[in-house]
């Protein structure tokens, strides 16, 4: 191989031009025609004993020169690439730009580049953190869950269902006069103000008694997920068949003692509160590493190839979809329900995938900055970290993560470590935002 030439000819764009000797090129085209020679037939010869000579004779002299092409364009790339020292992005657009036997191969790869990004000011970001204060409500709610946990349902036949009445029901919907799918239950338990059904539906039970049989008129929203049904106006043909209510227990030392590790009242509201304060600081950090990131992404001022927003938009849909089918559920069935396509879908997710490569370059950029390194200590504990965690062996990992990229994954964790470590709180900064 030898490297003809290396011309940026666009913003994270370059253009080289590899030449590849007539030797190296035969060879190519030698083991080419070995590969396909067990399928090579032709009039008058057994399959597989027909020479290359005639083979090119009968085809034309190029009959293997794509493939041989095709097996050299990989190691002839990445040796001009590490030979000039580009990061690329993508893989590159290849074009032939002269080929024969006596000269070889010459071939143009355009290139699309890791850009360079300028980042300053990064130390003492300032961002706001507040830490939420913990009232005699917030602990009110946790002792709610427990009351709930221990309520007792009570039949209801002297009145008509109220809200927040748990009722039992047969219904079937129609369009007009024909029923529609999915539109039929029996048996059907729902909590009156529950929101479980389209809006209007629950509020049309409300008043009516056990063995009431009507009709609750409706119209499914113009968003609706399944799509044919979006807009359309109904009617369930309802059968009341029961009422009930939950009765909250008194809270008072003897449920505590029931149903927690405290003996008292005092002392469990003691501990939801401090439990509660834990969680208000966790979240004020969190709140707070957030709102530094997203000042560190706004600091990003570059252009940036479309081609790194679309492939972090590819991995956070497959993402999704190992969950979908983690859940018994493909992306097909999905968009059937949301009525989405997948042009749709993936703009949902296109303002997270440039706000991630935005940090992501910029945290590689300050751990360059920072000469941010990591010990051969730390990358086996992390591996093994991992290793145990996924239950299989470090040399297995290190198949399915390179350790280049691992490195570098360490060395960003670090450079957020030291971007947060600087920051400075200051809450003036949201009251700005909001004005």
């Amino acid at each position: 191989m030898s490297l003809k030439s290396s011309n940026k000819t666009d913003v994270n764009t370059t253009e080289l031009v590899i030449s590849i000797d007539a030797a190296t090129f035969e060879e190519a085209v030698e083991k080419e025609y070995q590969r396909q020679k067990k399928n090579i037939q032709i009039k008058g010869f057994r399959k597989g004993k027909v020479t290359r000579k005639l083979a090119e004779r009968e085809f034309g002299e190029g009959a293997f020169y794509e493939g041989a092409i095709n097996s050299l364009l990989g190691p002839e790339i990445d040796a001009a690439v590490k030979e000039t020292g580009l990061v690329l992005v993508d893989r590159p657009n290849v074009e032939v730009n002269s080929i024969d036997k006596e000269n070889g191969v010459e071939i143009k790869a355009v290139c699309v580049t890791k850009p360079e990004i300028e980042i300053s000011d990064y130390m003492g970001i300032k961002a706001p953190k507040e830490v939420k204060k913990i009232t005699d409500e917030d602990i009110e709610k946790q002792i709610d869950i427990i009351r709930k946990k221990n309520a007792r349902i009570v039949s209801v036949d002297d009145r008509a269902a109220q809200m927040d009445d748990e009722v039992v029901i047969d219904f079937e919907g129609f369009f007009g006069d024909e029923a529609f799918e999915g539109g039929k239950g029996e048996d059907h338990p729902l909590r009156l103000g529950s929101g479980q059904f389209i809006p209007g539906f629950e509020d049309q039970i409300v008043g009516h008694n056990i063995g009431d049989e009507f009709d609750v008129n409706v119209t499914f929203p113009e968003d609706y997920q399944m799509s044919d049904y979006a807009g359309k106006a109904a009617t369930f043909k309802c059968k009341l068949k029961s009422i009930s209510y939950e009765e909250l227990p008194e809270i008072n030392d003897d449920l505590v003692k029931d149903a927690t590790e405290f003996e008292t009242v005092a002392e469990y509201k003691d501990d939801i509160k401090t439990k509660l304060e834990e969680a208000a600081v966790g979240q004020a950090d969190s709140g707070f590493e957030n709102a530094v990131m997203n000042a560190l992404i706004e600091k990003v001022d570059a252009p940036i190839p479309n081609c790194m927003f679309e492939q972090r938009i590819d991995a956070l849909m497959r993402s999704f979809e190992q969950q979908l089918q983690q859940q018994g559920m493909d992306i097909k069935l999905y968009f059937q329900y949301t009525g989405m396509d997948m042009d749709s879908f993936r703009e949902t997710y296109r303002d997270r995938a440039v706000s991630e490569v935005k940090l992501r370059l910029a945290l590689e950029k300050i751990a360059d900055l920072e000469n941010i390194e990591v010990s051969e200590e730390e990358i086996n504990n992390g591996l093994a970290d991992l290793a145990a965690a996924n239950n299989i062996d470090v040399e297995t990992i290190k198949r399915f993560i390179p350790v280049e990229d691992y490195v570098t994954d360490l060395r960003v964790q670090k450079a957020i470590e030291l971007v947060k470590e600087n920051a400075v709180v200051d809450n003036s900064v949201a009251e700005e935002k909001a004005e």
